[in-house]
């Protein structure tokens, strides 16, 4: 499980010291906790093996705790380098057990809702991954969303129609062209969400990003262990370049399959994605805290530590308050946060958030 993420989309409430993952916007237990439930006493799954930032290990310590769950290693990044690379450090310390090993890997700050579904397309996904091919799962598009990058369908390559190939990774597009993908039936979201073994993604890694494969290699053979605590050697981790493991092998590979499954997904990356997965009222707003609107409709209101909010006409709109600021947008501006998250780091704001988190 990757616990990444520097928590700036779903600003105020998220920051780089509490990242989403942290938090329980949907449920009453955290994203994280949601994420290593989902295949807790499962069939076939063993312990997780969590990669997350050095700097959130107590974090990940109350996650894992409050749920009664033990890993079988947290590795501790010393500074984020994207997908790749953690993804690189845990593949590299499952295949010092057994390079055939399976790896499902699932970002932490993710929403399904449907988990017989997805269980049944890690079950119908596994005989490829056996195969040596790098398993991608694409994500049933509901809407045209634009901030969601896309997979787009091949041919089927099992009796059963579940397993594709790749034909294509498209970058997030606009609105008329993701329009265009919805219509169309052969494009996926693209999740992050990925089944493969241990062996066969270091392999794909050294022949399409090698100095990632190298940095991953020094840093574990100089890690440092503490219980199930691992910290991959900083000098080494760090000369890895920054980059997701869509860029740096799914794209260039020949082995990455696609499975299709529609299971209730969200990464809940921006409030209005928040919107809409949360219980809607009469008036289809998104209530959570202490909130009076009278005649409004469409919104997502947020009350968490923020003082209460009152509104008057207010249609399709978002509302935040925390202790830690107040936002207030439209909810189809919702991915254009980070453009207020450059600001404040900037300066714009000084005084605004905790001094020791420029980040938030």
């Amino acid at each position: 499980m990757l616990s990444g993420g520097s928590g700036s989309r779903l600003w105020p409430l998220s920051h780089a010291h509490r990242p989403k993952q942290f938090l329980a916007l949907v449920t009453d237990r955290s994203m994280m906790q949601e994420t290593l439930l989902r295949t807790k006493d499962a069939d076939g799954f063993t312990p997780p093996l969590i990669v997350s930032s050095a700097a959130h290990i107590d974090l990940v310590e109350q996650q894992i705790a409050g749920i009664g769950q033990t890993p079988c290693a947290i590795l501790l990044e010393p500074e984020g380098r994207n997908t790749a690379p953690a993804i690189a450090i845990a593949a590299e310390w499952i295949a010092a057990q057994d390079r055939d090993a399976l790896m499902l890997v699932m970002p932490s700050d993710h929403v399904i809702a449907d988990l017989a579904s997805f269980h049944a397309a890690v079950m119908a996904a596994q005989p490829a991954a056996r195969s040596g091919r790098l398993v991608t799962f694409g994500i049933q598009p509901h809407y045209p969303e634009t901030g969601y990058g896309y997979i787009a369908k091949g041919e089927p390559l099992d009796a059963t129609g579940a397993v594709y190939a790749v034909a294509q990774f498209v970058e997030k597009p606009p609105r008329a062209q993701a329009e265009v993908y919805l219509a169309g039936g052969r494009h996926y979201w693209n999740g992050g969400i990925f089944l493969f073994s241990a062996g066969a993604y270091l392999d794909q890694l050294a022949a399409h990003a090698p100095a990632v494969a190298a940095a991953a290699a020094a840093a574990m053979a100089q890690a440092q262990q503490d219980g199930v605590i691992i910290r991959p050697d900083a000098a080494a981790f760090c000369q890895s370049p920054n980059i997701s493991i869509d860029v740096g092998v799914m794209e260039k590979t020949d082995r990455a399959v696609v499975v299709p499954v529609d299971m209730g997904w969200s990464d809940v990356g921006s409030w209005d994605a928040l919107w809409a997965i949360r219980a809607h009222d009469a008036a289809d707003n998104a209530i959570k805290g202490g909130v009076v609107s009278v005649d409004g409709a469409g919104n997502l209101f947020y009350v968490d530590g923020g003082p209460p909010v009152a509104t008057i006409g207010l249609r399709d709109s978002v509302i935040v308050s925390t202790a830690n600021g107040v936002l207030v947008m439209p909810r189809d501006r919702s991915q254009d946060v980070r453009l207020v998250v450059e600001q404040i780091q900037a300066g714009a704001l000084d005084g605004m958030m905790p001094q020791d988190d420029p980040a938030a």
